[in-house]
Parts: C-alpha cells; structure tokens; sequence
C-alpha cells in the first residue's frame, strides 16, 4: 500500500529529533504486520541488535505473554479499540528479565479516513516491577507475620480507633475482627492508658508497663504482657500497633512450676528428716550390736546378735537406696572426679562382699585388661556404687558357683578412654519377660520367685541413673552357657598420667605420718546409747574419752581442758553443735586448735560440704561405723604435714 510523503512526513526534522531521541521505545509497524522504523530506544530496552529484532514477526513480539487467542492488532483494525495496552516480559541474551509496558495504536488517515500503520511504544518498567515484587513481599511477610502470630496484634489511630487486628486478637477479646474495627482500643486496655498514649505519643514505651490486662467480650480480664510499637509512615507517627501475650497459660506454668518446686523442697526435707529420724536409733542398734559380739558372748547369744545386726544392716541399706533414688531423680547427684587408681578401688569394692560370698562357698574371681591404666580420672564413689549394687544382686542370686569381674579397654583417643565393666554370676539368671524391667524403679529381680531376700528394687535403677550420670550405658545380657546373667557398663574416662604424683603423694604420707600419743578427745552427744556406743568404739582405738550431754558442756569443758578431737553432735538440746564449735574456735587460752567432727543424722546430697563450711574439720553420718572413727584419727595425724605435701606436690606437678 503506497503511502503519500507528505502524509507521512510532515514537520520532518522534529519526528526525527523525537523519534531517536525519546526514552521511550517507538516503533512503526505497517499493516501487513512488517516493521517499517525502529527507534534506538527498543533495541535498547529489550537489549536486541537490530538484525536479532526483525528477525521476530511484530505479531509475535506484541503478543501478551500467556495463551490470549485475541489478534489485538486485528480488534485495531476492525474499529472495535482505539488501543491497547499489555505488559511484556522478555528475557536479554544475559539471561536477565526485562519487564516492558508496551502500548499499541493504530494511525489512520484523516480524508478519506482510512488506517495507516500501527504505533508501538514501549516504557522499560523492569525497576518499578523489582520494587512492586519486594513490595508485594513484604506485604505478605507481614501479613504472615501478623495473622499467625501467637501475640494478639491490634493495630489502632491517633484518634484512638482500631484499625485492624490478627486472629488472636480475636481469640483473646473474642471479638469479631469487624466488631473491633472502627471502634475505641479503651474497649480493650481502659480509657486512662488510652489517654496516655494518645496526648504524649513519644513517652508510650512507659504506658505499656501499665497494659497488664486486656478486657474481653464477656467482661473478664485477660492478664497479658504487652508491647507498644509505633507506626511509622513517611517519618510520621500515624498510630499505634498493640501487641500483647496472653499470659493465662504461663502463670498457669509459673504456678505449677512453683507448687512443683515446693513439693521437692519438701520431699527433700522429708527425706532429711527421715534420714536423721531412722539413722539416730539405727547408729545405737548397729553400734551395740558390735560391742556385743566382740564381748565374749556365747554362741547362742552370737548367732541372736547377728541376727540383729544383719537386720539393721539391710534396714540400713533399704534407707540408703532410698535416699540415694530421691537425690538422683531430684537432679541433685553430681559429679566428683578425681585420679584414683582403679585396681585399688575393685579391691577395695570386692573386699565387702569376700564373707558373704564365703558364707555360700562362692568363688570370686576378677580379670583387669593390662591395657588398662593404673590410675584414670573419674567420680570413684559412684563407680563403687554402681559395682558394689552388681556384686550384691549377684551375691543374693547365685546359691552356689562363680562371680567374676572384668575390666576392659575398649578404646583410647585424645585422652580419652573407654572401659566396660562386666559382672558374671552363675545364678538363677532372669526370665526373658522380666529383663525389661530389670531397670526400673522398685522392679525387684526375685519378683517372679519367692521371697528370699530382702531390698527394695532400687538397686539397678540407680545404677543406671549413676551410670548415665557419668555418661555411660548399662544392660543386662544372659550368660552365654546359659546359667547366670551378666551386668555391663560403659564408662568414659580421662586418662591420667598421675601415676607418679600418686605415688609420690602416698610416700610423702607414709613418711610424715605422725602417730599421735595420748590424746585428749571429747564426746558432745545427747543420745545416751549413741554416747556409750562412740565411746566404746574409741576405746578399741586405743584412746579415752570425756562425754558430755549438751553443747554448753562441751564449751564449759573446752574452756578447762585443750581437747585434741571434739566429736560434736550436731543435733542437741539447749546449745547445738553448731554455735557449740564457735564458741570453742573463739576460746583464745589455748594455741592448739581442736580437730572437730560434725557428728549427725543427716546424710543427704551437701551436708558434708554444708558443715566443712561451716568450720568443721571432717563429717560423719549415722550410724557411726568404727572405720570412720578410725580415719578420723588417721586425718588427726596428717593434719600436720599436709600443708608441706601440698607445696611439695606443687612444686612437682610444674
């Protein structure tokens, strides 16, 4: 179609001035749909050469992104649009987007009206698109943010009227969000904290102490932790956003929490008043029981008096596995690691349990892997513990054969090491639908047979709790001949190379021993069994001793005589051993201070730590064995050259 010059290319020089100069793309397109102009805006726009353009039919360039079955150009073209406008994704050859507007028009002849070409114009809107999606983002991140929230979210104006609130606003006020719209958040928080907010916006942080409720729909207060945050848009103060807790279910956990915590704390006084209750006439039956068989008794009478003190032992150690569960299960337990040397201590554990196991012809027998470091670093009571409730079980259910121990290395890496344990017994064994409930509390091992022994079904249950303590595992396995059971446990250790500083330390005390002479000592007990039992036990000591009844006599004492060792009763009436070893650590007329030892009842998780506190020199619980005593004098005697073992040691270990 031929198209006049003068039609076309009026006002020449200014369409092309504008026509290659404009920001926008323009392109003329002819209606046999060829490009007839391009201006240099397109091609750089769309990031195309001019040969990699044409080589794209216009139809196709312009079509909307999408399955549109419309010509556009076509709706032109038959009069049924003036224009049209679409928006145009395209992607460069650096693989980037580019988002166009692209607007279409058709240019017609004025006289005779007939149309002429088609008029593209495109505007690069890839920038505005970016910012349009991080908005659209945001939008929806805060959206997210406030609809999921689990904080009631109220939105509201400086005229006080609410804007807009989440779902939990609704479940706090159970209001409708459409209820709460348009209407005052006094509704909610009252009208003095809203008034507080409203005429000095810049001091709001201070109001939000004071929004401790929320009022709801039915008129209850809903007790909540409340923040204020402003609203800013256009660095202006626009409105308020209330965010609030509800703190229902927490105060009921703080509540909880704290009856919880209360009744441990009286469980825990229970148990301590238990223990002194049990162990104060305990320490008198066990106690006597000892002089009465080393008093030349008759064998009639012998086998009465064992019989009493084999009783009091196992009441003893029913209290001490209770005593023992409650400090675990109470998270009281803690560890105490040390060198020690692990052969001396399977020695010494075993060496409890030889007359039993030669009271029923047992064998004992134990292995140790030579791998196996003389000294390691670990908590030594509670691997003592844990053994000593093994060998015990296997003593109880083994009628005649073997009990053996064994010790091994299982690995060694960057200082640490790990052993395992094992206790074999050729006993009774255990049914296969008992083993799994061979560690839980108060699951006693003889329950699927008659009762034979006695005990409280503690025992491997603390030995469990010790062993993950420490940060090992336990289990049991049946032996592999098929009689007896076996007991493993696995235990980390830190290997130590204090061999040589142990046995430095143990000549330096064999050396500087000092063996005391006549010695001074004082009893401060009430109890009148406890007095004659203690004072006959520092009798087969080798030393005398002065009882008194009550902590004043003990000072009253102390002020007339320099005692060498005071063995003070905690516990006493009128003065207590407490303040009665004050007063006697103040007496200013002698320059040799007594050796104290709290004497007491109580024997839970601390108490020795409370008294050595407290000033006292060593700690003994009830009932008082003889060994005790006698390690009391053992410290008496060191007590004066640990200070130069301690420089001495020092001085070795840089």
């Amino acid at each position: 179609m031929e198209i006049g010059s003068e039609e076309l290319f009026g006002h020449q020089p200014l369409f092309e001035h504008v026509f290659n100069n404009a920001p926008i793309g323009i392109a003329i397109i002819s209606l046999d749909y060829e490009w007839i102009s391009v201006n240099p805006a397109v091609y750089r726009i769309f990031g195309l050469t001019p040969g990699e353009l044409h080589a794209v039919a216009p139809k196709d360039f312009i079509h909307p992104d999408g399955d549109y079955e419309d010509n556009y150009l076509q709706l032109l073209l038959d009069g049924e649009s003036h224009a049209f406008e679409i928006e145009k994704r395209h992607r460069n050859k650096k693989g980037e987007e580019i988002y166009a507007s692209l607007h279409v028009s058709l240019v017609q002849a004025e006289s005779p009206r007939k149309p002429l070409y088609f008029i593209l114009q495109a505007v690069d809107v890839t920038k505005n698109k970016a910012a349009e999606r991080r908005l659209q983002e945001s939008i929806e991140r805060y959206t997210s943010l406030k609809k999921y929230n689990h904080d009631m979210i109220i939105s509201f104006g400086l005229d006080g009227r609410i804007i807009n609130g989440n779902r939990m606003a609704e479940q706090v006020t159970g209001y409708e969000i459409q209820e709460l719209i348009g209407g005052k958040i006094s509704m909610l928080i009252g009208m003095e904290n809203m008034n507080r907010i409203l005429f000095n916006p810049l001091n709001y942080s201070i109001v939000e102490k004071e929004i401790s409720f929320v009022r709801n729909k039915a008129g209850h207060e809903v007790e909540v932790l409340s923040t204020l945050a402003p609203i800013i848009i256009h660095n202006e103060n626009v409105g308020f956003y209330l965010i609030a807790k509800d703190m229902t279910e927490q105060k009921k956990l703080i509540i909880e929490k704290e009856a919880a915590e209360k009744t441990n704390r009286a469980k825990s006084d229970f148990l301590a008043m238990m223990s002194h209750e049990i162990r104060t006439p305990m320490n008198g039956v066990i106690g006597i029981t000892d002089l009465l068989l080393d008093s030349g008794l008759s064998t009639e009478q012998k086998e009465y008096a064992q019989l009493i003190k084999r009783s009091g032992e196992t009441l003893l150690s029913i209290i001490n596995d209770i005593l023992d569960f409650s400090k675990i299960e109470s998270g009281k337990e803690e560890l105490v690691t040390s060198p020690f040397n692990i052969r001396e201590a399977l020695s010494d554990t075993l060496q409890v349990f030889i007359p039993k196991a030669l009271d029923k012809n047992l064998e004992i027998q134990t292995s140790v892997d030579s791998e196996v470091p003389a000294v390691v670093t670990g908590d030594m009571l509670k691997i003592r513990q844990v053994l000593m409730n093994l060998l015990s079980n296997a003593v109880k259910f083994t009628p005649r054969g073997t009990i053996s121990v064994l010790i091994e290395r299982l690995s060694q890496d960057n200082g640490q090491l790990i052993l395992a344990f094992s206790v074999r017994d050729t006993g009774v064994g255990i049914p296969e639908d008992k083993v799994s409930h061979l560690f839980e509390p108060f699951s006693q091992m003889n329950s699927f047979m008659s009762r034979t022994v006695e005990g409280t079904g503690l025992g491997l249950a603390i030995c469990r709790r010790l062993v993950q303590l420490m940060g090992g595992e336990i289990w049991y396995e049946p032996s592999k001949d098929g009689t007896g059971a076996v007991f493993t446990f696995t235990l980390p250790f830190s290997s130590s190379n204090t061999q040589q500083m142990a046995a430095v330390e143990a000549k330096l005390a064999e050396e500087q021993r000092v063996v005391p002479g006549s010695l001074r000592i004082m009893i401060a007990e009430d109890n009148h069994v406890n007095q004659i039992v203690l004072r006959k036990m520092i009798e087969r000591l080798g030393h005398q001793a002065d009882v008194f009844c009550n902590g004043l006599e003990a000072v009253d004492a102390y002020e007339q005589h320099p005692y060498d060792i005071i063995f003070m009763d905690i516990q006493m009436p009128g003065l207590d051993g407490l303040e009665a070893a004050q007063r006697i650590r103040m007496e200013t007329k002698w320059e040799h201070k007594p050796f104290i030892v709290a004497i007491t009842a109580h024997a839970m998780k601390g108490d020795r730590e409370k008294y050595l506190e407290l000033g006292m020199d060593e700690y003994i619980s009830k009932p008082v064995s003889k060994e005790a005593v006698s390690k009391v004098f053992d410290q008496y005697a060191d007590r004066g050259t640990q200070a130069k073992q301690h420089i001495k040691l020092n001085v070795q270990e840089y």
